[in-house]
């Protein structure tokens, strides 16, 4: 009875220590360990790991790139704002608009009816390197415009360039017709000046504007130094040795070898614009402008902070 009862109290406690020991290892189905691993997985994915809006905002690629084109850097819209500054293209007075509109039908009708015309059969019969020849000749008779321009100006550079770039074309250029002096070894490129820039320069308003016949769009002050041009240019005195027709015809054959170079420049601009007209007078205004500054510019930027120079 003893040794059953034993043997019966044996097998409980082997039976006990059996069921208790699957609990502690590892039960898949247990009620007790299955809602602790949830709140550690939540922890895991939000507070662990939280958002960093401030790190995304100091990495955005945005920053540098506006620093750079000067709205974070303060510098730099100082510098911008000094650029700014520069003198503004001006505008010009048009008292006598009727008259200038009257005097710009007429130049427009002239050039489609008879000055492109002409130009493009001439085009068509003389190959584009002649007419380049031809265009350098005229330039090189323009030497003496030039010159007594750069004198005016003081520019004793601009005159000795002038000088050296119509000796050397004349005598191996063949008198004008080809460029040698604006080779790379001589480099004595053509100084872009006339007597309406030299007053400009020296400070001469340019006044009211006015479309002359023939000649186009102009000025008060580039009109009084037409007749100043008339007498430096060396065709302007054929008349004296040679009947009175062949100087009209000298210059008439300038301007139609002149135009069948640039043939489709005034269209671009006609089509491109809504008032023709107007667009043809701010186009000659900035230009002139934009010539006596360059004058200019090249004495105020030897004085002028970096950030101030002019852009040419």
């Amino acid at each position: 009875m003893k040794s059953f009862s034993f043997a019966v109290l044996l097998f409980a406690l082997i039976t006990v220590g059996c069921a208790h020991t699957p609990q502690v290892a590892s039960s898949p189905a247990s009620p007790a360990a299955s809602p602790q691993p949830q709140p550690i997985l939540v922890a895991s994915t939000s507070d662990e790991v939280p958002p960093k809006p401030p790190e995304a905002t100091v990495k955005s690629p945005e920053t540098p790139v506006n620093s750079e084109k000067g709205t974070v850097n303060n510098d730099t819209n100082i510098d911008y704002t000094e650029e700014g500054k520069e003198e503004q293209a001006p505008t010009i007075a048009d008292p006598i608009e009727p008259f200038n509109r009257a005097m710009f039908e007429f130049n427009d009708k002239l050039y489609f009816w008879l000055l492109k015309p002409v130009a493009q059969g001439y085009k068509a019969v003389v190959p584009e390197e002649a007419r380049v020849s031809v265009k350098n000749f005229f330039s090189n008779l323009g030497f003496p415009v030039r010159f007594v321009s750069c004198l005016l100006q003081a520019d004793i550079n601009c005159a000795a360039t002038e000088v050296g770039r119509f000796t050397v074309n004349t005598v191996w250029g063949i008198g004008g017709l080809m460029d040698p002096a604006s080779s790379k070894d001589l480099n004595l490129q053509k100084q872009d000046v006339d007597l309406g820039q030299t007053l400009g320069v020296w400070g001469v308003g340019q006044g009211f504007y006015i479309v002359w016949p023939l000649a186009g769009p102009s000025s008060v002050r580039d009109s009084v130094v037409i007749a100043g041009e008339y007498f430096l240019y060396p065709p302007s005195y054929m008349s004296e040795i040679a009947p009175w027709y062949v100087g009209p015809i000298f210059r008439s054959y300038e301007e139609v070898n002149r135009t069948s170079l640039r043939i489709g420049d005034y269209e671009a601009l006609k089509e491109a614009a809504i008032d023709p007209y107007v667009s043809l007078r701010d186009a000659y205004v900035q230009y002139r402008w934009k010539k006596i500054r360059m004058k200019k510019g090249a004495q105020i930027d030897e004085l002028a902070p970096s950030g101030m120079r002019m852009e040419r």
